[in-house]
């Protein structure tokens, strides 16, 4: 089992570092456990281990997926088929489920400000908010020159505006009362 562990990994994290860039994690698990299973049916397995060309197992497989494949999933299959490793499905999709969940448990924490931040204010950024959701953080930095100071800090559903412009907009709703 972990000589199949070890040809699942490479796929399982190249299907979940597109799926995160893209932001369909759940989409992919639910596409890589639709093709596990598929995978794990004794007729498939019988014909994934026969003596047919690599490319009309791909496409017989992706044919029995149908509607359940997107475009990338499908070429996700294709390429897994053209290297033999189709019998791997199962542990592909086991080791995906783990690097979701090691994912959430790492918070995305985006932080806008006017100019770009130093190493040394992202850290001090990234400790303030492991502390205040008392879990990791990993720091995107963004740049807009329209807040001239300050910093937003967008986590979760939640939003800390300390920029210039939001204080300036708060102050003048409090005068408009």
């Amino acid at each position: 089992m972990s000589e199949l562990t070890t040809i699942a990994r490479p796929y399982a994290k190249a299907a979940f570092d597109f799926a995160l860039e893209q932001g369909q994690l759940a989409k992919w698990q639910e596409m890589l456990q639709f093709s596990a299973a598929v995978a794990e049916n004794e007729d498939v397995k019988t014909f994934i281990h026969s003596a047919l060309s690599t490319t009309k197992i791909a496409e017989m497989f992706v044919a029995i997926c149908a509607d359940q494949l997107d475009q990338y999933g499908q070429n996700f299959i294709r390429v897994m088929a053209e290297n033999k490793r189709l019998a791997a499905l199962p542990a592909v999709f086991s080791l995906f489920v783990e690097l979701c969940a090691q994912h959430q448990s790492v918070k995305e924490v985006v932080v806008t400000s006017a100019v770009e931040l130093t190493d040394a204010q992202q850290a001090k950024i990234a400790k303030a908010m492991q502390t205040k959701l008392n879990s990791d953080v990993r720091i995107i930095s963004k740049v807009d020159k329209s807040l001239i100071a300050g910093v937003i800090i967008r986590y979760d559903d939640t939003v800390i505006d300390g920029s210039s412009r939001g204080q300036l907009s708060r102050l003048s709703q409090e005068l408009c009362l």
